[in-house]
C-alpha cells in the first residue's frame, strides 16, 4: 500500500519535518534537560517540582481557631458548595444544641437542588424557545442542563424555601455520594423535555401547553430523584443528647421549623464578594442563566479589591465566625500534605520555561476559575497580618490535618475568588453599591464556573 509523503513545506504555518529533529538535538545536549527527563519519567512531576523548604515547614497551628469537630466528606460528587454552606451553618447550630458533632443532611438539600434546578433549566428553555438550536446561549444550556455545583445565593435559596433536616432523617445514599450516573440520567430526561417544549412551540402551542409539558418532565424527574436519593421528610421529631449528657426532644416540626430554630447565622444579611480583575471594582454583577430556584434570589456578586476581601475574612475569622469561600483549589495544592502555597511547585525550573500569567490573564485565557468551595475556620495572625489560614474541606478526614487544610497567605491573593460575608462589614459606599442593578455577564463566564 502506497504511503503519502508529507512535503516539508506546504504553506505558511506548516512545521518543517526537520524542526523536530533539530529540537531533539538541542534537548539532548542539555544535562539539565536529561536530568529532568530521568526524574519525571520515573516519579510524578509534582514530587520533582515540590518546594522542599515549604513542604518541610508546614505548621497546622493557628492563633485563632474555632473548629473542634470532624470534617465531612462529599465523596464522588460536586457538592462542595452545599457542604461548605452547611458546615458554615452547623457552627451555630451545635452551639444552640450544646453538642460537639452534628451534621445537617446534605442529601436533603441535594435532592431539592436537583429538582429546582430541573425546573430552572426548563424555564430557561421556554425563555429561549425562539432562538435557533446552535445559538450560543441555547447550546450552552443544552450542554449543561444540570450539575452538582452551586453558589452561596443558591444555597441560601434552598434553605429559605426548603429548610433543613438533621442527617439522620435523610442520610447519604449511593447516588448522593456518587452522582455521575444520576446526572447522566437527568441530563437525558431534561434534554428530552427541552426537545418536547421546542417542538410544541414550533407547532404553535401556547405558553400554557409548554408549561404543561414542563410539569410532565418534572414529574418524572421527581420520581427519578426519589429512587436515587430517597424521599425527603415533611415532618420529624428531633432528639439528641448534649455535651453534659442531658437528653432533649423537640416536638414534631417541619424542615422550615428546624431551620428557623437552629440556624443562627443571618443568611439574609450575607452578600457575595468576588475579586474579578477583569471588571471594575465597586460594581455588582450576575451571570446569565445562573441559578437554581425560579423566583428565588439571583446570584449577585459585588466586585471588590482582594485586599478588602482579605480584611473582611480576617475580621470574621478572628471574631470566631466561619467564612464560606470559593477558589481555584487545584492551583499549587499538595493534597497529601494539605497545603496551598503560591510557590509550592517550581515547574519553571523543571521545564526551563516561563509559565507566568497574572490573575487577570488566567481568567481571560481560561487558565483559572472558581471550582471549589470550603470554609475558613481559623487564621494565624502575626503583628496584625495573616500568615496562614485554616480551611475546613469536605474531602474526608484521611488527608492533611484530619481533613483540615492549611492555606499560606501567599496563595490567597492569587487563587481566592469569593467569600460570603455580612454586608455591614463593607464600607458604606460599597453597601450602597449592593443596591445597584447588576451587570449581566454571559452564561459561560468563568464567574459562574463554581455552579457548573
Amino acid at each position: 500500500m502506497a504511503t503519502t509523503q508529507i512535503p516539508l513545506t506546504t504553506g505558511q504555518g506548516v512545521i518543517d519535518r526537520d524542526f523536530g529533529t533539530q529540537l531533539k538535538r538541542e534537548f539532548m545536549t542539555s544535562r539539565k534537560n536529561l536530568l529532568a527527563r530521568n526524574a519525571v519519567t520515573r516519579v510524578p512531576v509534582d514530587d520533582v517540582a515540590l518546594n522542599y523548604d515549604i513542604a518541610t515547614t508546614i505548621d497546622h497551628s493557628f492563633s485563632h481557631r474555632i473548629d473542634d469537630w470532624t470534617v465531612t466528606a462529599q465523596k464522588a460528587s460536586g457538592r462542595c458548595w452545599l457542604f461548605a454552606g452547611l458546615n458554615t451553618l452547623r457552627v451555630g447550630a451545635k452551639q444552640v444544641m450544646g453538642i460537639k458533632e452534628f451534621e445537617f443532611s446534605q442529601n436533603y438539600l441535594f435532592f431539592w437542588d436537583k429538582f429546582e434546578r430541573a425546573n430552572y433549566f426548563l424555564e430557561s428553555i421556554i425563555e429561549t424557545v425562539d432562538q435557533v438550536l446552535d445559538d450560543r446561549t441555547v447550546a450552552f444550556l443544552l450542554d449543561r442542563p444540570i450539575g452538582d455545583g452551586g453558589q452561596w445565593n443558591m444555597f441560601a435559596n434552598l434553605v429559605r424555601k426548603h429548610g433543613l433536616v438533621p442527617k439522620v432523617f435523610m442520610p447519604e445514599t449511593e447516588s448522593s455520594s456518587n452522582s455521575r450516573r444520576l446526572n447522566t440520567v437527568l441530563k437525558t430526561k431534561l434534554r428530552q423535555g427541552a426537545r418536547l417544549i421546542r417542538n410544541l412551540h414550533h407547532d404553535g402551542a401556547s405558553d400554557d401547553a409548554l408549561r404543561e409539558s414542563k410539569l410532565e418532565t418534572l414529574t418524572a424527574v421527581f420520581r427519578i430523584l426519589c429512587i436515587h436519593h430517597g424521599t425527603p421528610p415533611d415532618r420529624f421529631v428531633w432528639e439528641w443528647t448534649d455535651r453534659n449528657g442531658d437528653f432533649h426532644r423537640d416536638p414534631e416540626m417541619t424542615p422550615l421549623d428546624f431551620a428557623r430554630k437552629y440556624v443562627t447565622l443571618p443568611i439574609d444579611d450575607y452578600v457575595c464578594l468576588v475579586n474579578d480583575p477583569r471588571n471594575p471594582s465597586g460594581r455588582t454583577y450576575t451571570v446569565e442563566y445562573l441559578g437554581n430556584i425560579v423566583g428565588g434570589e439571583i446570584v449577585k456578586y459585588l466586585n471588590v479589591d482582594i485586599g478588602l476581601m482579605k480584611e473582611i475574612a480576617l475580621s470574621m475569622a478572628t471574631d470566631r465566625q466561619p467564612v464560606w469561600f470559593g477558589c481555584d483549589t487545584g492551583k499549587m495544592l499538595r493534597r497529601d500534605l494539605g497545603i496551598w502555597d503560591r510557590d509550592l511547585f517550581d515547574f519553571e525550573t523543571v521545564y526551563d520555561t516561563d509559565l507566568t500569567l497574572d490573575k487577570l490573564d488566567r481568567l481571560s485565557y481560561h487558565e483559572t476559575a472558581m471550582n471549589h468551595a470550603m470554609v475558613f475556620t481559623g487564621v494565624d495572625v502575626v503583628d496584625g497580618t495573616p500568615k496562614r489560614w485554616r480551611v475546613e474541606n469536605s474531602w474526608g478526614p484521611d488527608t492533611a490535618d484530619k481533613g483540615f487544610f492549611t492555606m499560606n497567605d501567599s496563595w490567597f491573593d492569587e487563587h481566592m475568588f469569593e467569600i460570603a460575608a455580612p454586608r455591614q462589614l463593607l464600607p458604606e459606599e460599597l453597601q450602597r453599591a449592593l443596591s445597584t442593578e447588576p451587570i449581566v455577564l454571559p452564561a459561560w463566564d468563568p464567574m459562574g464556573s463554581l455552579a457548573r
